[in-house]
Protein backbone atom coordinates (compact mmCIF):
# COMPACT_ATOMS: atom_id res chain seq x y z
CA UNK A 1 0.00 0.00 0.00
CA UNK A 2 1.37 3.77 -1.39
CA UNK A 3 1.35 5.69 1.24
CA UNK A 4 2.01 10.00 1.73
CA UNK A 5 3.48 11.68 4.53
CA UNK A 6 3.23 15.42 5.32
CA UNK A 7 6.01 16.38 7.13
CA UNK A 8 6.89 19.98 8.26
CA UNK A 9 10.50 19.52 9.55
CA UNK A 10 13.54 16.73 9.08
CA UNK A 11 13.08 14.52 11.72
CA UNK A 12 14.95 11.39 11.04
CA UNK A 13 13.03 9.20 14.04
CA UNK A 14 9.93 9.40 11.63
CA UNK A 15 11.33 8.67 8.11
CA UNK A 16 13.35 5.64 9.94
CA UNK A 17 9.94 3.97 10.34
CA UNK A 18 9.05 4.55 7.02
CA UNK A 19 9.94 2.11 4.05
CA UNK A 20 9.93 2.42 0.16
CA UNK A 21 5.86 2.31 -0.56
CA UNK A 22 6.00 5.42 1.73
CA UNK A 23 6.35 9.21 0.08
CA UNK A 24 7.51 12.00 1.81
CA UNK A 25 5.73 15.36 1.00
CA UNK A 26 8.22 18.27 2.76
CA UNK A 27 5.93 21.27 3.28
CA UNK A 28 6.43 23.86 5.33
CA UNK A 29 4.21 27.29 5.38
CA UNK A 30 5.43 28.41 8.24
CA UNK A 31 8.81 29.17 7.03
CA UNK A 32 8.90 33.02 5.94
CA UNK A 33 11.35 31.54 3.42
CA UNK A 34 12.70 28.40 1.70
CA UNK A 35 15.28 26.47 3.50
CA UNK A 36 17.04 24.72 0.02
CA UNK A 37 19.96 23.32 2.43
CA UNK A 38 17.50 21.51 4.68
CA UNK A 39 15.29 20.50 2.02
CA UNK A 40 18.55 18.73 0.14
CA UNK A 41 19.40 16.76 3.86
CA UNK A 42 15.96 15.81 3.88
CA UNK A 43 16.32 14.44 -0.13
CA UNK A 44 19.95 12.70 0.62
CA UNK A 45 18.21 10.96 3.60
CA UNK A 46 15.07 9.77 1.97
CA UNK A 47 17.39 8.63 -1.08
CA UNK A 48 19.69 6.35 1.27
CA UNK A 49 16.38 4.79 2.36
CA UNK A 50 14.98 4.49 -1.09
CA UNK A 51 12.53 7.10 -0.68
CA UNK A 52 10.79 9.62 -2.44
CA UNK A 53 10.63 13.10 -1.64
CA UNK A 54 8.33 15.67 -2.83
CA UNK A 55 8.22 19.52 -2.47
CA UNK A 56 5.13 20.98 -1.61
CA UNK A 57 3.98 24.52 -3.40
CA UNK A 58 7.21 24.83 -5.32
CA UNK A 59 7.41 23.15 -8.82
CA UNK A 60 10.11 24.96 -9.65
CA UNK A 61 12.03 23.98 -6.90
CA UNK A 62 11.38 20.60 -6.81
CA UNK A 63 12.61 20.31 -10.57
CA UNK A 64 15.55 22.72 -9.74
CA UNK A 65 16.75 20.46 -6.92
CA UNK A 66 15.90 17.38 -8.71
CA UNK A 67 13.47 16.01 -6.19
CA UNK A 68 11.23 13.01 -7.35
CA UNK A 69 8.35 15.30 -7.36
CA UNK A 70 5.35 18.03 -6.77
CA UNK A 71 2.95 18.93 -4.51
CA UNK A 72 -0.08 21.18 -5.51
CA UNK A 73 -2.43 22.25 -2.60
CA UNK A 74 -5.82 22.85 -2.92
CA UNK A 75 -5.55 26.67 -2.73
CA UNK A 76 -2.87 27.17 -5.47
CA UNK A 77 -4.88 27.81 -8.19
CA UNK A 78 -1.81 28.09 -10.78
CA UNK A 79 -1.22 26.41 -14.13
CA UNK A 80 2.46 27.71 -14.68
CA UNK A 81 3.72 24.58 -14.62
CA UNK A 82 2.44 23.49 -17.42
CA UNK A 83 5.25 25.48 -19.52
CA UNK A 84 8.25 24.07 -17.31
CA UNK A 85 10.10 20.64 -18.49
CA UNK A 86 10.97 18.25 -15.92
CA UNK A 87 12.22 14.68 -16.15
CA UNK A 88 9.98 11.89 -17.05
CA UNK A 89 9.51 10.36 -13.80
CA UNK A 90 8.84 13.51 -12.22
CA UNK A 91 5.23 13.32 -11.20
CA UNK A 92 3.16 15.90 -10.22
CA UNK A 93 0.64 15.57 -7.73
CA UNK A 94 -2.55 17.98 -5.72
CA UNK A 95 -5.65 18.22 -3.61
CA UNK A 96 -8.92 19.00 -3.57
CA UNK A 97 -12.51 19.36 -1.21
CA UNK A 98 -14.82 19.51 -4.07
CA UNK A 99 -15.77 19.28 -7.45
CA UNK A 100 -14.89 22.56 -8.19
CA UNK A 101 -11.52 21.90 -6.73
CA UNK A 102 -11.11 18.22 -8.63
CA UNK A 103 -11.75 20.17 -12.29
CA UNK A 104 -9.20 22.69 -11.42
CA UNK A 105 -6.34 19.62 -10.85
CA UNK A 106 -7.12 17.91 -14.16
CA UNK A 107 -6.35 21.49 -15.87
CA UNK A 108 -3.14 21.61 -13.32
CA UNK A 109 -2.50 17.67 -15.49
CA UNK A 110 -1.69 16.01 -11.97
CA UNK A 111 -1.22 12.25 -11.84
CA UNK A 112 -3.03 12.13 -8.50
CA UNK A 113 -5.39 13.80 -6.47
CA UNK A 114 -5.78 13.58 -2.55
CA UNK A 115 -9.25 13.86 -1.86
CA UNK A 116 -9.98 15.20 1.44
CA UNK A 117 -11.38 15.18 4.14
CA UNK A 118 -11.93 11.03 4.72
CA UNK A 119 -12.39 10.75 8.18
CA UNK A 120 -11.03 13.73 9.78
CA UNK A 121 -14.17 15.77 10.83
CA UNK A 122 -13.57 19.11 10.09
CA UNK A 123 -14.51 21.93 7.65
CA UNK A 124 -13.89 19.88 4.54
CA UNK A 125 -15.26 16.64 5.96
CA UNK A 126 -16.44 14.17 3.02
CA UNK A 127 -16.99 10.81 4.69
CA UNK A 128 -16.98 7.88 2.77
CA UNK A 129 -20.03 8.14 0.51
CA UNK A 130 -19.52 11.34 -0.36
CA UNK A 131 -15.52 11.01 -0.68
CA UNK A 132 -16.93 7.89 -3.00
CA UNK A 133 -19.31 9.72 -5.16
CA UNK A 134 -16.40 12.33 -5.78
CA UNK A 135 -14.18 10.25 -6.58
CA UNK A 136 -16.27 9.06 -9.37
CA UNK A 137 -15.87 11.83 -10.87
CA UNK A 138 -12.54 12.13 -12.37
CA UNK A 139 -10.31 9.49 -14.22
CA UNK A 140 -7.44 10.58 -12.00
CA UNK A 141 -6.58 8.46 -9.33
CA UNK A 142 -7.82 9.66 -6.71
CA UNK A 143 -5.72 9.30 -2.84
CA UNK A 144 -7.93 9.17 0.41
CA UNK A 145 -6.41 12.30 2.83
CA UNK A 146 -7.56 13.38 6.10
CA UNK A 147 -8.09 11.31 9.44
CA UNK A 148 -6.62 8.19 8.50
CA UNK A 149 -5.39 6.26 11.64
CA UNK A 150 -4.33 2.40 11.94
CA UNK A 151 -8.23 1.56 13.28
CA UNK A 152 -9.92 3.29 10.43
CA UNK A 153 -7.45 2.15 7.73
CA UNK A 154 -9.21 -1.25 6.58
CA UNK A 155 -12.05 0.91 5.77
CA UNK A 156 -9.81 2.18 2.80
CA UNK A 157 -10.49 -1.33 0.67
CA UNK A 158 -14.28 -0.48 0.90
CA UNK A 159 -13.06 2.63 -1.33
CA UNK A 160 -10.82 0.25 -3.19
CA UNK A 161 -7.65 2.71 -2.56
CA UNK A 162 -4.57 1.08 -1.80
CA UNK A 163 -3.35 4.80 -1.25
CA UNK A 164 -3.79 7.25 1.21
CA UNK A 165 -2.21 10.45 2.68
CA UNK A 166 -1.56 12.16 6.03
CA UNK A 167 0.07 13.17 9.35
CA UNK A 168 -1.30 11.65 12.29
CA UNK A 169 -1.02 8.06 11.00
CA UNK A 170 2.70 7.77 10.80
CA UNK A 171 3.21 9.42 14.34
CA UNK A 172 0.63 7.20 15.87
Amino acid sequence: MKKYYFINKFDTNNINNQNKDTIIIYRNYDAKKINETQILKIKEYCKKRAIKLYLSNNIRLAIKLKLDGAYIPSFNKSVKHLSYSFKKDFEIIGSAHNLQEIKLKEKQKVKKIFLSSLFKKNKNYLGINRFQLLSNLSNIKIVALGGVSKKNKKKLYLLKSNEFAGISYFEE
